[in-house]
């Protein structure tokens, strides 16, 4: 069985959206080749914060990144440590707050777009600032890296979902099309990365309120999705909450490395093999 992991963010995107939305995504779901749980997201319900609890599946009073300003490398160890500590490949294509968390802070505007070095905890990396940056090219930017170095782990993260959001509101056609084109996009890159065994997670870092903003606790801008494509995951839709804070020991579980010693232990239903994350 690969240890392969595909890990997409769709920015913004709450759960109830991306269930009504996800069509392709949907279809795998009632055909029982894919799995599908509801995320209760890490508070604040903002940005940075939450790639870095996705990313070391560490709290905000952990981990010390507490708002969307606060620019500096992490303290924690994140899949990107592990993988490399592990001898595997790794790679993004991202906004750059997520260098800036892992790789320099700040960003380099010049220097760090497209990052290659195997001795940096990120050590392939396409990243993009204008907030418009279109979805199409970051999942294309994501399959360039995967075809040309072969990572074992790839972290995709697409703004789009979330800046229709923020501008239109979650109740919006604009927000929902969106989705729908996220949606569209990955319906054609999925069939390929399924043939090639990848075990491929969907999810979202926050939610999105009607007032096209997050960073409260509300439903809309804490609940999010977690599709689940794996020969490792019972399919099926599942109704126990997962918490964020599980999806880096899963993800961890799914590459087969240990994960850090700071990530919570969590039993996924549905999990394979395995009683406790």
């Amino acid at each position: 069985m690969s240890n392969k992991v595909i890990a997409i963010v769709v920015d913004g995107m709450r759960y109830d959206k991306a269930c009504e939305a996800l069509g392709y995504i949907q279809h795998l779901v009632e055909t029982n080749q894919a799995a599908l749980y509801k995320v209760k997201s890490e508070l604040p319900s903002l940005s940075r914060p939450l790639y870095e609890v996705l990313l070391t599946g560490t709290p905000a009073s952990v981990n010390g990144i507490t708002s969307n300003q606060a620019v500096r490398l992490s303290s924690e160890k994140s899949l990107f440590h592990l993988t490399k500590e592990n001898g595997l490949r790794n790679g993004t294509a991202s906004y750059y707050w997520v260098s800036e968390l892992y790789n320099r802070a700040p960003f380099d505007f010049m220097e760090d777009r497209e990052q290659e070095d195997e001795t940096k905890p990120i050590q392939y990396g396409k990243f993009y600032w204008d907030d418009d940056y279109p979805d199409s090219h970051v999942l294309m930017d994501a399959e360039a890296l995967r075809r040309k170095y072969d990572p074992h782990f790839i972290y995709i993260h697409p703004l789009g979902v979330d800046v229709k959001g923020e501008i239109f509101g979650s109740e919006s056609k604009e927000y929902r099309e969106q989705i729908l084109k996220m949606g569209s996009l990955l319906a054609q890159l999925l069939p390929i990365w399924i043939k090639e065994g990848y075990h491929i997670l969907i999810t979202s870092d926050h939610g999105m309120s009607e007032y096209g903003n997050h960073g409260g606790i509300t439903d809309g801008e804490r609940d999010v999705p977690l599709f689940i494509i794996s020969p490792k995951v019972e399919p099926g839709v599942y109704s126990e909450v997962v918490p964020q804070l599980a999806f880096a020991p899963l993800v961890c579980e799914l590459l087969n490395i240990e994960p850090s010693n700071k990530m919570i232990s969590y039993q996924l239903p549905g999990l394979k093999g395995k009683n406790t994350l």
